[in-house]
This record gives C-alpha cells, sequence and structure tokens, in this order.
C-alpha cells in the first residue's frame, strides 16, 4: 500500500507546518491554555480562511471532499503542537454527523457555517455508565407538542464551554444497550433545563457534564430513531485523527528528546554517547512508526466496510495507546526532575498523550473490540 503524499497533501502538509511555526510556539500555546475557554477566536478564523475546516465537508456544501489521509496531515500537525483549538469536536465529530445523519436542508444550513468558522458544535455522548459503548445511551428524547425534550446527564463533552450549540445522542425507543431507537438532537446550551459545569481536562482543555432537565431541542438531526450507523462512522474517522494527533505528540517528543541527549552532560560527556541512551531513543522512534503505520492504515480504509473500518480503528488506538506510554515515559524519564515541570513542554506533551490514550476508548476497550469484530480469516 502506498502512502506517499500526493502534491496536494504535500502542499496541504507545507500549509500546516509554515502556519504552526509561526504562530503557535510552545510560549503562545501557554498563553492560550491560561484563557477559558483555551483557545484562539483569531486562530480559528484562520483555520477557516486557509480551508482546514472546509477539507472534509461534502463539495456541494462548499467543501473540499478530502478523506481521512488528509486529515491525518492536520492531526498530526496539529498534535505536534498541542493546538488546543476544537477541531477533533466541532469538525472530525460534529460537522461529520451532521454530513452523515442530516436531511439535505440541514446539511445546506449547516455546513457551510461550520466551514466559515461561523458555527461551532459539541457532541455529547459519554455517559458515567457507558464505558465507552457507543450505543449504551440512557438520556431519553421524549415527543412533545413543542418538541424532543431531552433528560439525562452527559459527562467529558469536548468544547462545550465554547459551543454554540450542543448534539446530544438520546434515546428516542428500545432498551439502554440497544442501536436501533438512537437519535442526534440539536440544543442551545443557554436553552432553559440545561445546566453546565465546565472544567479543565489533565491535557489543559476544556470539557463539560451537561444536565438536561426537559430541555427542548431546537431539531432532530434527520431520522430520530436511527443515528447509531452514523455515529459509529463519525466516531471510527474520530479514532483515526486523534491517533493522528498521538503520532504528532509523539513524534515532537522523540525529536525533542533526542536533542535533549545531545546537550545533557555526565561524566564529562553528552549522555546521547552512551549506548542504553542510545537504544533508548532508537526503542522510542520504532514504537512512532508502529503508531504510524497504523493510522495511515486505519485513515486508507476509513470510508471502506464497517466491519474493516472499525477493525483498523481499534487496531490503530490500541497501538497507539501502547506506543503513548512507552514514548512519553521515556521522554521524561531522559530528560530527568525537568521533565515534569511546568516550564518545559515534555510534561505537557505526556500529558496529551495519556488523554489520546484513553478518550473514544482505552487500550483494553479497543482490544476486546478489536477482538469481538468478525476477520476475512474467520
Amino acid at each position: 500500500m502506498d502512502f506517499h503524499l500526493s502534491d496536494e497533501q504535500a502542499m496541504l502538509k507545507e500549509s500546516l507546518s509554515g502556519w504552526l511555526e509561526r504562530n503557535y510556539g510552545f510560549d503562545q500555546w501557554r498563553k492560550l491554555t491560561r484563557r477559558r475557554p483555551p483557545q484562539s477566536a483569531e486562530n480559528w478564523d484562520s483555520f477557516a480562511a486557509m480551508g482546514w475546516l472546509r477539507l472534509s465537508l461534502p463539495e456541494e456544501a462548499g467543501g473540499m471532499g478530502l478523506g481521512a489521509l488528509e486529515e491525518t496531515n492536520i492531526g498530526e500537525a496539529f498534535g505536534s503542537r498541542l493546538v488546543v483549538e476544537p477541531y477533533l469536536s466541532a469538525i472530525v465529530l460534529s460537522a461529520g454527523l451532521v454530513a452523515r445523519a442530516g436531511t439535505p436542508a440541514q446539511r445546506s444550513a449547516m455546513l457551510p457555517a461550520i466551514g466559515d468558522g461561523q458555527l461551532r458544535i459539541a457532541f455529547a455522548f459519554a455517559e458515567a455508565e457507558s464505558r465507552f459503548e457507543l450505543s449504551r445511551i440512557q438520556t431519553r428524547a421524549m415527543r412533545t407538542e413543542a418538541g424532543y425534550a431531552l433528560s439525562g446527564r452527559k459527562i467529558l463533552v469536548l468544547d462545550a464551554p465554547g459551543a454554540d450549540r450542543i448534539m446530544v445522542l438520546a434515546r428516542t425507543a428500545g432498551e439502554i444497550s440497544a442501536e436501533a431507537g438512537l437519535g442526534l438532537f440539536i440544543v442551545d446550551p443557554a436553552s432553559q433545563g440545561a445546566s453546565m459545569h465546565p472544567y479543565t481536562t489533565v491535557d489543559d482543555r476544556q470539557a463539560a457534564d451537561i444536565i438536561f432537565d426537559r430541555v427542548i431541542a431546537e431539531e432532530a438531526l434527520g431520522d430520530p430513531e436511527a443515528a447509531y450507523p452514523a455515529v459509529a462512522a463519525a466516531t471510527d474517522r474520530a479514532l483515526v485523527y486523534l491517533c493522528a494527533e498521538g503520532v504528532g505528540a509523539m513524534g515532537a517528543l522523540c525529536e525533542q528528546t533526542l536533542a535533549y541527549v545531545k546537550i545533557r552532560k555526565q561524566f564529562g560527556q553528552p549522555i546521547g554517547d552512551f549506548q542504553v541512551i542510545q537504544h533508548r531513543i532508537v526503542d522510542m522512534r520504532v514504537q512512532l512508526e508502529c503508531a504510524r503505520a497504523l493510522t495511515l492504515y486505519a485513515a486508507s480504509v476509513s470510508d471502506g466496510e464497517p466491519v474493516e473500518r472499525a477493525r483498523a480503528a481499534s487496531a490503530a488506538k490500541a497501538q497507539v495507546g501502547r506506543s503513548a506510554r512507552f514514548v512519553g515515559r521515556a521522554a521524561v524519564q531522559l530528560h530527568g526532575g525537568i521533565g515534569m515541570t511546568d516550564e518545559l513542554a515534555v510534561g505537557h506533551y505526556f500529558k496529551r498523550l495519556l488523554m489520546v490514550e484513553t478518550m473514544l476508548g482505552d487500550i483494553d476497550f479497543h482490544q476486546k473490540r478489536f477482538a469481538s469484530l468478525p476477520s476475512e480469516l474467520a
């Protein structure tokens, strides 16, 4: 399988690298993360102006109609700079769900505004009892004369504090774990009965728990009883993007650690001259390349058959999780005591990798998911 960059992909990568080099250094990141929410409207406008927000949107909605491989370029670049703007939540997840589940009228109304950076939607799906299972949903949507009324509690809604709208996964019918009977509903976070409790995640980003007490949704996105296939597809695509962010963060750690061991001296010579340190650096790079290979494969099949797509996404996520643990720990250890100080980027990359490992399913969850799915050899 050929993963060499096309001319179009190479131009995108060059554009990303150049802009981030000029505008997203570690000092600039530190200033951003002191904001609440820790995002820059100017940066988001720049993302829109350069077409990054329209990259994977359908062409009929003003997008470029590109695929997961192009999104991995963005994810890897953003991961290498710890970008905090809500690309995963607003574009990969929420815009992806509008494109997959929305009616033609809803896609025409929402997607251009999302691509222009004028509409940010956060996706509320996780619940305290769900344990990463997308179909295990207790939040209910009851049809009333005023519209669908939502009641339930969502946790870890990424980037919800800065979102214009919340997209809620809720059950209109069926048992708690049934895939049928799930719908997506657009809610104004300022609606009566919606109570948001924001907090900062371990990697200095914003999320919120949200309680819905008979909140009237503005509209149901597509079929209010058949959203699960779109949610599963969008989540697998988000897993690939998240893996790419992890690859970018691990790549940055490898580069920073190699540079450090070349100048840090012990016994009168750089510690990078010691063979044991050289072996550890090579081991870090091997783990990085294993994660990158599976991420690229998952991206290449992300628009294919659902079982192959799901197996590839879970395989990549499990490998990225294992690699992230190794690379993060090794980087901190080789930097010594300063590796966990707030003033050095290394510890912040490690914290981001810990979130990447856990978000949308940890290693154990995805190993079990991979094993449960039928393979071509079965």
